[in-house]
Parts: structure tokens; C-alpha cells; sequence
């Protein structure tokens, strides 16, 4: 067993379930793993709902990385101190609350712990990495790491480097992501929103309009995505399915091109997701998925992110 264990050690902060997924995706290929949060009780609480996790996607044939459960849960540890925690890793990956004072005043903690070679990485899908940078000694460290919920089953994760980031930490970034078996893509610049974020929210807008216009229902929209786009979208991104829609991109908008354009003239400014509308929405999905079956249907959904995971492999 020893000979598949790395020396290596990896940090995550916070340990919530962004967090306690990262530890798992580490740990799965045998990284020593440190977890750390700020109160003893929750680091032990985070441990035991880690190690019934792992046994239970083990049991569900689910489990990731080269190890058994009990393989990967041996290299996990966790702290309530936060130097323990980051003290001799490669890797930091940071998984605290959405809030630009609390990631401030961690990283103004961290940049004081952290030696010269460390990547620190945030989890965060909202803040641009030199919001939270800037002032530190060890800036140059510093980037985002962003994953998909949950990232245990869906791979993206976007590597953005702050504008003072160095190359290597990036690059170094990325291959670690590779190596735990996700699926890194690296922006060539910070931008608000990242990839994902601005190309979901293009489309949750547009959504929005059809149902404040009347257009669709919520349950119809969902529908348009799950049986019609998300199916191609499963495989290919929006730009091979143009290129394969026609016979190459130049034709696809030489054909297409003024149609695309008239359509998203009509589309409207953008919508706040707000009063009526966001109360007629929240209406409809909790009739599709009542709020007590939110924890199941997440279930349902992790289950069929994970076997069109491995279909895609095998394909």
C-alpha cells in the first residue's frame, strides 16, 4: 500500500462539501491531504462524512483515483490550525465562503505561513484572483482554481491567473488537476465571471425572458436544455456543434450568420432575477422538485453525472 501513497502534502481549506470533494479527488491518487477549519468539532465532523462518503461511492462502484476507500481516507487529515495546515504543502486549495473580507483576511494569514514555492488556489466562482491578491508578498503564487459543483462529479475546473501570477504556478496548476483526474482549462487572463459562469449566465437570462415573456414554462424550458441541448452539449461545446452542423464553421455562418445575429437582437437587455418572475420560478421548480427533495434529487443527479462520466471514457 505505501509504495501508491505520495510524500507530497496538500492543503484545502474550509470544509464544506466544495472542500471535502477536493480532499477526496486528492487523496484519490495519493496525496497526503490536510483539511482545516477554524473549529475542532466541524475538522471532525468533515473526517467522518468524508470516510462515509468514500465508503459509499466505493459501494456504488463510483469511486474515484487509484485507491480503495480505506487506502484514501488513510492519507487524509485534518486541523483546526491553520500553519499546521499549510505547513511543508505543494498545494493550497482555498474553499471558504463567497465574502471578499473573509478571503482577505485569509490570504493576509496565509501570505505570513506560506513558503516560496506554494500554488495557493481558490475555489471562488465570483471574485477575480487580484481582488484578493494585490497586497500580498506572495502574489505572484495566487490564482483560482474554479471547479463545478459538485466537483467530484463534474471534471471542469478553471485555472485564471491573477495579472501578476507566474507561469509556472499556472502550469503546475493545471497538471495537478490532470493528474487527479479532472479536466482543466486555463483563461489567458482574469475576467469577472470566468468561462462557465458567463456562458451559464447568457443562458439562464435568455431563460429568464421566455418565462417573464410567457413564452415557455419552467418545466418546458428545463426540457429544451435536458432533451435537446444538454444532450449534444454532453459531448461537444457549442462551436463543434456548429462546425458539425454544417459542413465547417465558415459555412455555418455564411448560412447562419444574419439569422443568429436578427434572434439575439430581439433578446433584451438583461434581467434582474427578481419580484414576480423569480417568485413564479421558484413556483414551478418547487413543484417539480419540492425543497424536502432537494438532498435526493441532488443524489439523482450525482448518480447520472457520474455514469455519463464514465460512458464518456469508454466512448
Amino acid at each position: 500500500m505505501a509504495s501508491k501513497m505520495k510524500k507530497e502534502k496538500v492543503a484545502i481549506i474550509g470544509s464544506g462539501l466544495i472542500g471535502r470533494s477536493w480532499v477526496m479527488l486528492f487523496a484519490g491518487v495519493g496525496y497526503q491531504v490536510t483539511i482545516y477549519d477554524i473549529i475542532p468539532d466541524i475538522v471532525e465532523k468533515a473526517l467522518k462524512e468524508t470516510k462515509l462518503e468514500l465508503d459509499s461511492i466505493e459501494k456504488q462502484g463510483l469511486l474515484r483515483g487509484n485507491l480503495t476507500a480505506a487506502e484514501q481516507f488513510a492519507c487524509i487529515s485534518g486541523t483546526d490550525k491553520l500553519k499546521d495546515a499549510i505547513t511543508g504543502a505543494i498545494y493550497v486549495q482555498e474553499c471558504v465562503p463567497e465574502r471578499l473580507d473573509i478571503k482577505k483576511k485569509l490570504y493576509t494569514e496565509v501570505d505570513g505561513l506560506v513558503g516560496p514555492n506554494t500554488i495557493l488556489a481558490s475555489s471562488t466562482s465570483t471574485f477575480m484572483p487580484s481582488l484578493f491578491s494585490e497586497e500580498m508578498k506572495h502574489r505572484a503564487q495566487v490564482l483560482v482554481a474554479h471547479p463545478v459543483n459538485p466537483p467530484y462529479y463534474v471534471p471542469l475546473v478553471e485555472i485564471v491567473p491573477a495579472p501578476w501570477t507566474k507561469p509556472e504556478y499556472t502550469t503546475k496548476a493545471r497538471e495537478l488537476m490532470t493528474e487527479i483526474g479532472q479536466k482543466p482549462v486555463t483563461l489567458s487572463r482574469q475576467i469577472e465571471g470566468f468561462a462557465l459562469n458567463r456562458i451559464q449566465y447568457a443562458i439562464l437570462n435568455e431563460t429568464w425572458r421566455l418565462v417573464a415573456d410567457g413564452i415557455l414554462s419552467v418545466k418546458d424550458i428545463d426540457v429544451v436544455m435536458s432533451e435537446g441541448l444538454g444532450m449534444r452539449y454532453a459531448f461537444l461545446g457549442p462551436l463543434e456543434t456548429a462546425h458539425l452542423n454544417a459542413e465547417g464553421m465558415l459555412n455555418y455562418c455564411e448560412r447562419y450568420c444574419n439569422t443568429i445575429h436578427a434572434v439575439s437582437e430581439t433578446m433584451g437587455p438583461t434581467p434582474r432575477m427578481e419580484g414576480k418572475v423569480a417568485e413564479q420560478v421558484a413556483k414551478e421548480l418547487e413543484e417539480m422538485v419540492p425543497i424536502d427533495k432537494l438532498p435526493e434529487r441532488r443524489a439523482w443527479r450525482d448518480a447520472c453525472l457520474t455514469k455519463l462520466a464514465q460512458l464518456k471514457k469508454n466512448i
